[in-house]
This record gives C-alpha cells, sequence and structure tokens, in this order.
C-alpha cells in the first residue's frame, strides 16, 4: 500500500474497519484516521482499541452511506469489506464524493484466479462473480489492480484448521481441510488502487 499512496500527515478513512486492527497503524503517521463499520459490536471494539490516540475516530456507517462530508479524506483503506465488484456501485460512488481531489483509494480482496487460496475461494464462494469479470468490472472504472503473493504459515495443524473454519462454511471447510497436509497455504490477494 505505501507503494501506492503515502498517508503521512493526511486525512485517512479505514472503510469497514472490523475491530479496529488496522487503525493504530495508520494513526502513526495519519492527521486523522476515521474508521467507519457497519457491525456495532465491532464498532464498540475498534473504539475501545483507539480510545488513547486523540486523531482518531470510530463512526457508525456503511460503504453505500459513509458519515463523511463531501471530499473530506485523502485516503481511504478497505481490506476484505463490501467491495467484492459487480455489485459495490452505491460504494464506489460514495468513494467519489468523499475523497478529495488528488487522493487515492485503496482495496484489498482475494485473487480467485491463482493459489490455494484462491481455489479454496471459489469453491467457498460459488456466487460470486469469476475472477476475470471481476477484473474487468475494477479496470472499466480507472482502478489499477497490483497482485500480491502472500501465504499462510501455521505452527500447528489446530491453528491452520481454526482459520479454514472461520472463513468458510462447515461442509467446506472440513471438505478443504482433508484435502490439504501441511502448515501452509499460498495466497494471492489484489490491491486495487485509483487516485481521484
Amino acid at each position: 500500500m505505501a507503494d501506492r499512496v503515502a498517508w503521512a500527515g493526511r486525512d485517512v478513512l479505514d472503510l469497514g474497519c472490523g475491530t479496529g486492527f488496522h487503525l493504530p497503524a495508520f494513526a502513526e503517521e495519519a492527521r486523522t484516521v476515521t474508521g467507519v463499520e457497519p457491525h456495532p459490536d465491532l464498532a464498540a471494539l475498534a473504539a475501545r482499541r483507539t480510545r488513547r490516540l486523540e486523531h482518531v475516530t470510530v463512526l457508525p456507517g456503511t460503504a453505500q452511506a459513509i458519515p463523511l462530508p463531501d471530499a473530506s479524506v485523502d485516503v481511504v483503506h478497505v481490506r476484505w469489506a463490501y467491495f467484492f465488484g459487480p455489485g459495490c456501485e452505491p460504494g464506489l460512488a460514495e468513494l467519489d464524493r468523499v475523497v478529495r481531489r488528488g487522493g487515492t483509494a485503496l482495496v484489498i480482496d482475494n485473487d480467485g484466479s491463482r493459489s490455494t487460496f484462491g481455489s479454496w475461494f471459489r469453491r467457498g464462494y460459488p456466487h460470486l462473480p469469476p475472477p476475470r469479470e471481476i477484473e474487468r468490472f475494477w479496470a472499466r472504472r480507472g482502478w489499477t489492480r497490483t497482485p500480491v503473493d502472500m501465504g499462510w504459515r501455521f505452527t500447528s495443524r489446530a491453528d491452520l484448521e481454526a482459520v479454514v473454519r472461520i472463513e468458510f462454511a462447515p461442509r467446506t471447510a472440513e471438505e478443504l481441510l482433508s484435502e490439504h497436509t501441511g502448515l501452509e497455504v499460498d495466497y494471492a490477494v489484489n490491491l486495487w488502487s485509483r487516485t481521484y
């Protein structure tokens, strides 16, 4: 992300911030950080995590109705939240509204076209469009794709199994676990970026 945009001294929005895991890291350099989260329990955890950081605010809200004024943020960070390709147009319209001219939005999502996890993702979420359709969706709207290779590495099989069971429905998780040996899973993601 840092190769795409600098957030030092700028106003950052973490959209779909969950428990606020990334908020303190942004707060180390940003002028202000706003976390927006639709789930009240997660928003409460994010507010608790950042309660001592004066320039961090956590607000209830959604990608389709961001509770911020027009042209109020310089950098938007979205990680595995709402922007999964076709169907997220209302959220993209909101980004158009809240990002200042010269600002940048970053969307991180699974790359279902490659990697072991990518094949698992296609199996676990067959209702989502095919990876190439998702790539065309973003490209047509002026977003740039940066493929990123990463991976899961566990110290115990129990930990790997616990994470797979969080990510997938029970039946799919058990099928995947029965087919996979070892403590590592290769994983590919896409970083989508757009400067306004």
